[in-house]
């Protein structure tokens, strides 16, 4: 229920205590989560740390190959996400084009661009979320913002499955801010980063007892209001949870798999093998010379008299500088050649190959190596990462119907969002094929009996440009007469002055005699 500001102690409703308590649930499971979150991102980023195979290795070279990287996890996410392009959403069975206002609203909201975003941190991170809100300024161009599994999540009810709030958790430099989303209510909250006691975004702890905990409230939270608000909480027009979550594939659990948990350990692998073949190029890589059975070369030490009063060795670097070679006694002179580092190009690419097959990535995506192969061999090495494009646009076809149901719902078409519901998302070719290879597939499917809208759907055109070809098609039957002829569309003059004929001598001809 709605209070009017200014809201001057946030307990004075148990509504507001229960949003708290909520808030707090919700934001506890959210920081259970952001370690393994960021630590995916990061890896899908580059951002590695490189594991050492012994203390004397990372001792000695962990600044040398700081930052280093060799990065395989991002094409392994990348490449099912780049075929997962929604072109739009089909609401009724009987129509052959997506619906245009939600087609439109979701070019004006920017999301090609941002759902493309999302579609590969869902893939990398496991999951993602999406926000659907109304526009006052336009109706008609609802606002969708995709928001990061490490400020967003959404709770749902333990009996029915469904969404039963939201929340959105941010901070900037002074202040943490949250939004909880219930069915009926909008809470905004903020607090000082450092006001609940034990935990801080920035790892300053905040001692027990302090002033900034003991008067802030429940973990420090106090009611936020924004420029236009004029009640708090805000009344929820939209009637549902109004963000949506994107999972990847889950084990019949609440714990969505990643696309590249098994290709980190890989990584580290791989990057560590790199260190060692980047250590092996500066000392092994060149043939190496060692004198045998002589003492270490020394110089002698002069007072101011110059008098010898000493020794000392030379320093090794300035014989090599110099290009000096100082020999005494009995030595002799041998050397090794220089390290075969393919050993190690061998175990990298081998380690590339297991990513491959077991992520169903194909091998030409990562090792590069296409030579002489057909358009039949390229898209057969493809099969295996259409299917899984195919798997992972199933995990997310429920969430995308859902999105397009709240877009409807803060347009204000309710009708049209329950139709969302059971609508057919649009999904653009997960194949990529050579233009000929194409074409030729398409030519015999129009052959057999396929419409030209299908075909041109196939073909890969949007909803939008489906619709203008039709009518170009139509503009040009209608300038060609023998087209129209041999459709049935226009029949040809002579064909029509007979018939006209046939009929008027039907009206006079007598009645045959029986």
């Amino acid at each position: 229920m709605a209070m009017p500001l200014p809201v001057s102690d946030m307990t004075a409703s148990d509504e507001a205590r229960k949003a708290v308590n909520l808030l707090n649930r919700l934001a506890d499971e959210l920081r259970r989560r952001e370690t393994e979150t960021t630590r995916r991102l990061d890896y899908y980023k580059g951002k590695h740390k490189l594991c050492y195979a012994s203390p004397e290795f990372r001792d000695y070279f962990a600044d040398r190959f700081k930052g280093f990287s060799d990065n395989w996890t991002a094409p392994v996410a990348a490449a099912p996400a780049e075929r997962m392009n929604v072109l739009g959403i089909r609401l009724d069975p009987d129509e052959r084009t997506a619906d245009k206002g939600l087609s439109e609203a979701w070019k004006v909201a920017d999301c090609e661009r941002t759902s493309s975003e999302a579609f590969v941190v869902t893939l990398a991170a496991a999951r993602s979320y999406c926000l659907v809100w109304g526009n006052p300024a336009n109706e008609e161009e609802p606002r969708v913002t995709w928001e990061r599994p490490d400020q967003a999540i959404v709770g749902y009810d333990s009996d029915t499955g469904e969404r039963s709030a939201a929340l959105k958790l941010w901070a900037d430099d002074t202040l943490e801010y949250a939004t909880l989303y219930t069915r009926t209510e909008v809470w905004k909250f903020s607090r000082p980063r450092y006001a609940r006691t034990g935990y801080s975004v920035s790892g300053l702890i905040v001692p027990a007892g302090s002033d900034v905990v003991r008067n802030a409230g429940p973990y420090g939270w106090q009611p936020r209001q924004g420029d236009l608000d004029t009640t708090w909480p805000i009344p929820n027009p939209m009637g549902v949870v109004p963000m949506v979550e994107l999972r990847n594939q889950t084990l019949l659990d609440d714990e969505p798999l990643s696309d590249i948990s098994g290709v980190m350990a890989m990584q580290d692998a791989i990057n560590l093998t790199w260190a060692y073949l980047m250590n092996a190029l500066d000392f092994a890589s060149l043939p190496q010379r060692v004198v045998m059975g002589a003492d270490v070369p020394k110089v002698p030490i002069l007072d101011d008299s110059g008098q010898k009063v000493g020794e000392r060795p030379i320093e090794l670097d300035t014989l090599i500088n110099e290009r000096i070679l100082w020999l005494t006694g009995d030595a002799s002179i041998g050397s090794w050649p220089a390290a075969d580092l393919a050993a190690y190009s061998n175990v990298i690419e081998r380690a590339i190959e297991h990513i491959a097959a077991q992520t169903r990535t194909p091998p030409h995506y990562l090792i590069g190596k296409v030579a002489n192969l057909s358009a039949e061999a390229l898209t057969a090495a493809e099969t295996g990462l259409v299917s899984k494009t195919g798997e992972r646009i199933v995990y997310v076809n429920s969430s995308i119907r859902e999105i397009h149901s709240l877009m409807a719902n803060a347009m204000g078409h309710e009708g049209k969002a329950k139709a969302c519901q059971r609508g057919t998302v649009m999904w653009a070719d997960t194949q990529f094929r050579a233009l000929g290879q194409k074409v030729d597939a398409l030519m015999k499917l129009k052959t057999i009996g396929f419409p030209l809208p299908w075909i041109a759907e196939q073909y890969g055109l949007e909803p939008p440009e489906v619709e203008r070809v039709m009518r170009m098609a139509e503009e040009m039957a209608q300038m060609d007469p023998i087209n129209q002829a041999m459709n049935g569309g226009v029949q040809p003059i002579a064909a029509t002055s007979a018939a006209a004929q046939g009929e008027d001598l039907a009206e006079v001809a007598p009645e045959p005699v029986r």
